[in-house]
């Protein structure tokens, strides 16, 4: 009679046991790693979906920065000589540079034949911006004062720049008051007011020559910058895509 009969049959039992509990053990680790597998690839799809809607949007804003930029330079490019300005496609930014028609050195009061420049140029730059065509897509109109990193008698660079930051901040208050003033953009003074901004920046974007060196000249400027809603609209995709 073999005497190990029941140790045996108890040993045999047990490693049953053991396997059946692996194989439930890595039952449930494959249906975790299914789980997961399905949670990735709904998040890809997700993602997916969420980049597309994002490249639609900046290919939407792309085409309408063109189309505004052509617009503004049909209607201003036989002008722009004549008042000392330039149009640059890359930021939509009409940049007036003349300094000596625009105001006397040290103060922000326009003068005469600057006025006169932008009694012609704002009324019909408004009547393009606020138009149905972009009106909805422009979220910021800014009017900026540029000065140079110049200022007599300064003690410091700080004190220099604290100074131009004042005076660039003045002269723009003084060109938001005007436009805001003309009688031709009465009818859009609401929109305007919502969306026209004054930002002196002092002499924190200065232009500098081919040789790295100041253009004290080109550095004094008041610029008209548009700002589209690309930006908030690419926002609420992706506030929308990790609220899922």
């Amino acid at each position: 009679m073999n005497q190990l009969g029941p140790q045996q049959d108890e040993e045999e039992s047990l490693t049953a046991e053991e396997g059946a509990h692996w194989v439930a053990v890595s039952d449930l680790m494959a249906g975790l790693m299914m789980v997961f597998l399905l949670v990735a690839v709904a998040y890809m799809v997700i993602l997916e979906r969420e980049t597309e809607k994002i490249k639609q949007v900046a290919l939407l804003y792309q085409d309408l920065r063109e189309q505004l930029y052509q617009d503004l330079y049909n209607e201003f490019k036989d002008d722009l000589p004549r008042w000392g300005a330039e149009l640059k496609a890359e930021d939509l930014s009409l940049q007036f540079y003349n300094t000596d028609v625009m105001f006397d050195l040290g103060q922000s009061s326009l003068q005469p034949e600057f006025e006169e420049i932008l009694a012609d140029f704002f009324p019909r730059y408004a009547r393009i911006i606020t138009s149905d065509k972009y009106r909805y897509d422009i979220s910021e109109v800014r009017i900026e004062g540029h000065t140079s990193s110049d200022w007599t008698n300064a003690r410091s660079v700080d004190e220099a720049y604290i100074n131009n930051m004042r005076l660039s901040q003045a002269r723009t208050r003084s060109a938001l008051g005007y436009v805001l003033s003309l009688p031709e953009v009465n009818y859009q003074k609401e929109w305007l007011k919502g969306h026209l901004t004054a930002n002196g920046l002092s002499s924190s974007k200065l232009v500098i020559d081919t040789v790295g060196q100041e253009n004290s000249e080109r550095s004094r400027r008041v610029e008209f910058r548009l700002r589209t809603d690309a930006d908030s609209r690419i926002r609420e995709i992706l506030k929308d895509a990790l609220d899922k």
